[in-house]
């Protein structure tokens, strides 16, 4: 691999795919981008978004998770291409340049403290560049997802409850972006997630009667194989597995039908006038982001404690609620044994909405530390070793000044410290 400090030129010079210019353009920066993150001090964690926290109930579905690690510096042969004479920046290209398409995902979580309960899920995605998205459930009665352009909304459509959820989107624009480039299950997303490691080439075969040639990651914490159509450079199968904690996570895309003819009408979201519409927690909460504080991030730190006896070892994502609360229903602090005293006798579905109530103070933790991030405050969490009994230890920072950052150690109490302050005190995290 050639020095870090040449990584960016190797990478201008290297750069021999066909693209206009405007999207030459923006692929180097996503992957430049890319490279940069990886040389920062300490894991680079994912982007959360309205993806970034999942539950299993219907109104989080407008969310999926996802969590993206760049570990790597790039090497000169991630534009060399392989031996086929395939680069992975020519198939981002492709993908790019694709108005509208139509897939299948398989997913299954799985929690290791249930490792028998996997939660396995099938939906058809359709994308386009203009429109939006829409995801179809294999079942008519399961909710239908939407994200319209031409409403900027987000939509979720729930015949079993005759209800929806409309959430409005104040930057269009950028929502579009996310919504089209980030979301869980965008052929590109996974493209570029490999582009950030080291990978290699598996060679040529016949996946679902086309030749492909196949490549694979070879970085231990993101394991992921996609398969490329060797004539027009798209995709034709791809399977990522992630594990962040207890969970892990397995999907498998496939059936790509790529350049389909679509309409507005594909996209506009079908609601029944009986339909109720409703506003979760959830919606208002995302909604509000940019005004969460750190002292919310304290109560949900705090409360994570209260009930777990530690701290959450990441706070880019929230599980399912399911797995949220196999977290917790195995504890005997006096806060996890009160609430499951709450729960007894209810409903299936009383039982989701008092959980749904009781974690959203923990979900603050991840819009702040996202707030944090948009902001480029330089934040980093050390959830995985710090524990509430380490009260000098840092557990969260982020920059306020160019010689200055808050703290917030073991015991939660916040304080302002200056950079080499700081670097005094995460020194101490590594013996």
């Amino acid at each position: 691999m050639r020095r870090a400090d040449s990584a960016e030129q190797i990478i201008r010079e290297n750069l021999t795919f066909t693209a206009s210019p405007e999207m030459h353009d923006r692929i180097l920066n996503d992957v430049l981008a890319a490279q940069k993150e990886s040389q920062k001090i300490g894991s680079a964690l994912a982007k959360p978004n309205i993806r970034s926290i999942i539950m299993k109930s219907p109104i989080t579905k407008l969310a999926t998770a996802a969590i993206v690690a760049i570990a790597c510096l790039i090497g000169l042969s991630l534009w060399k291409g392989t031996e086929s004479g395939i680069a992975l920046a020519d198939v981002l290209a492709q993908i790019e340049k694709v108005s509208a398409y139509r897939h299948q995902c398989d997913s299954t979580l799985t929690n290791l403290m249930e490792p028998n309960m996997p939660l396995k899920s099938h939906y058809t995605f359709l994308r386009s560049q203009k429109y939006g998205y829409k995801t179809v459930p294999d079942d008519p009665n399961d909710e239908v997802q939407y994200f319209s352009i031409q409403e900027k909304a987000f939509f979720a459509i729930r015949p079993k409850q005759n209800e929806y959820e409309r959430f409005d989107l104040t930057n269009v624009e950028k929502s579009t972006s996310v919504a089209q480039r980030q979301y869980d299950y965008y052929a590109g997303d996974i493209v570029k997630k490999i582009l950030g490691r080291k990978y290699e080439s598996m060679g040529r075969s016949i996946v679902d009667g086309v030749e492909v040639e196949g490549f694979r990651t070879t970085d231990p914490n993101y394991a992921a194989r996609i398969w490329v159509d060797v004539k027009t450079r798209l995709l034709v199968r791809s399977e990522e597995h992630r594990t962040s904690g207890n969970t892990i996570w397995h999907f498998t895309t496939h059936d790509y039908r790529w350049d389909i003819p679509v309409d507005a009408a594909d996209f506009k979201p079908v609601i029944p006038n009986d339909y109720t519409r409703v506003t979760s927690a959830f919606t208002s909460e995302y909604g509000n982001w940019r005004s969460v504080t750190e002292e919310d991030a304290i109560q949900g730190l705090k409360l994570y404690a209260d009930l777990s006896g530690h701290y959450p070892k990441i706070v880019n994502w929230f599980p399912e609620l399911q797995y949220q609360w196999s977290e917790f229903e195995k504890s005997e602090t006096p806060a996890a044994l009160r609430l499951k005293e709450e729960l007894k006798g209810l409903t299936e579905d009383d039982k989701a909405n008092r959980l749904r109530d009781a974690f959203m103070p923990m979900r603050r933790i991840n819009w702040f530390y996202y707030k944090l991030r948009q902001q480029r405050k330089d934040p980093a969490y050390y959830g995985k070793t710090v524990t509430p009994k380490d009260a000098d230890k840092v557990l969260m920072r982020w920059k306020v000044s160019d010689n200055e950052y808050r703290v917030i150690f073991g015991n939660l109490h916040a304080e302002t410290v200056t950079k080499e302050k700081l670097a005094e005190l995460e020194s101490a995290l590594a013996k």
